[in-house]
């Protein structure tokens, strides 16, 4: 998604690693040959550096990539960038995207596979001041409704129509920006926000009336878990293509998805350090905003249903293909027409991954997983 505040592209490499965390930013791979017996890998993400994916790198910082072999290189995307289609262009090995965004692409000829589901929850939310007095969609009738467009609007959309709001009329549609001036400006009246990034941006944000920076309880907040729209965002995605006759392929992305894991994992265990490490990796976001950012996508991931980090759940999935077939946005169209095929995901290949590291006695479930408390500071800083 892309929710950071600058636009940056840059890649870096598993070899790069030692440099990366000495010098606070992106460094230029190397060439594969210097990287003795490891497999090239690519990752694409789906934008710039910051802790929506601390845990690829995490693992590649903490050498998870090449403990398996693997040689693993991290693109960023730019607003242009559509990580599925770098998969299925063969420029990338993995990429990182939503699940609605990709059913699309699927419907429209993309053969790829949701072969980890890293968020079981999504991190997406309406937001209001507590005087709009928006406590549930219902709530957001007549209203001036904030809307990022782009393939970020279906679980608004569809909390909207499960509440009985004609969204054709009902409301009164706004494009926001990704950021959050035109709602600190009053010109929204419920705006989206994720809850790793623009609900943070409001918070680190000085209260006029007050002269201190806003607190929760100045806010409302619609959470899609809560009203039962939410849908599957960030997975792993692989080229269903290579998975189906490519035994080196299928072999390679349950490496790739075993350390990626255990960056996740690290990044649970140790959210400053991670923080700290895609600090390292580029990104510009403040401290403690960064801090912030680990902290609130490690509850989307932990503590992880049965079967561990990374499965895909088969009821979580069903819902988000029922809105992705059922609900209309303002232009009046679903995002697919149509069932997607068996090969739009698949759990063979965490599920291997899971079993080695049970067997390494790793813990995959973060059942005693307990967030921090992050205290925000004007501006992120």
């Amino acid at each position: 998604m892309k929710h950071s505040r600058r636009i940056i592209l840059g890649v870096i490499s598993v070899a790069a690693a030692s440099t990366l965390a000495l010098s606070g930013c992106s460094s230029t791979p190397k060439a594969a040959s210097k990287a003795g017996e490891l497999t090239p890998v690519t990752l694409q993400l789906q934008w710039v550096a910051d802790a929506q994916f601390a845990g690829y790198y995490a693992a590649l910082a903490q050498g998870y990539y090449k403990d398996e072999g693997l040689d693993v290189t991290i693109k960023e995307s730019g607003t242009d960038t559509v990580p599925i289609k770098t998969v299925a262009a063969g420029e990338a090995d993995y990429a990182i995207s939503w699940v609605p965004k990709v059913l699309g692409s699927i419907e429209q000829g993309v053969n790829v596979t949701d072969v980890a589901q890293i968020f079981e929850r999504s991190g997406t939310t309406q937001i209001s001041f507590k005087d709009k007095g928006i406590t549930k969609p219902a709530d957001l009738k007549g209203k001036k409704v904030g809307s990022w467009g782009y393939g970020n609007e279906w679980e608004l959309f569809a909390g909207m129509q499960k509440a009985g709001i004609n969204t054709a009329s009902g409301i009164s549609l706004v494009q926001q920006a990704f950021d959050m001036k035109g709602f600190l400006a009053g010109d929204i009246d419920a705006a989206q926000a994720m809850t790793y990034n623009e609900y943070a941006q409001v918070l680190e944000t000085v209260n006029p009336a007050t002269g201190k920076l806003y607190t929760p309880d100045d806010l409302n907040v619609i959470n899609w878990n809560d009203a039962g729209t939410a849908m599957l965002q960030d997975a792993i995605w692989a080229d269903a293509g290579k998975l189906a006759d490519d035994k080196a392929y299928q072999s390679e992305t349950v490496k790739f998805i075993k350390a990626s894991i255990k960056g996740w994992i690290y990044a649970r265990d140790n959210a400053q350090k991670a923080a700290d490490i895609v600090t390292a990796a580029g990104s510009t976001l403040g401290t403690s905003h960064q801090l912030w950012m680990t902290n609130e996508v490690n509850k989307l991931i932990w503590p992880s249903k049965d079967g561990g980090i990374g499965t895909i759940d088969t009821k979580s999935w069903d819902t988000t293909v029922k809105i992705a077939k059922g609900t209309k946005n303002d232009t009046g169209s679903t995002i697919i027409t149509a069932t997607p095929p068996k090969t739009a995901y698949s759990n063979t290949y965490v599920k291997k991954a899971l079993a080695e590291l049970k067997t390494e006695g790793v813990d995959t479930t973060g059942s005693s997983f307990t967030p921090l408390t992050v205290t925000l500071k004007e501006g992120g800083k």
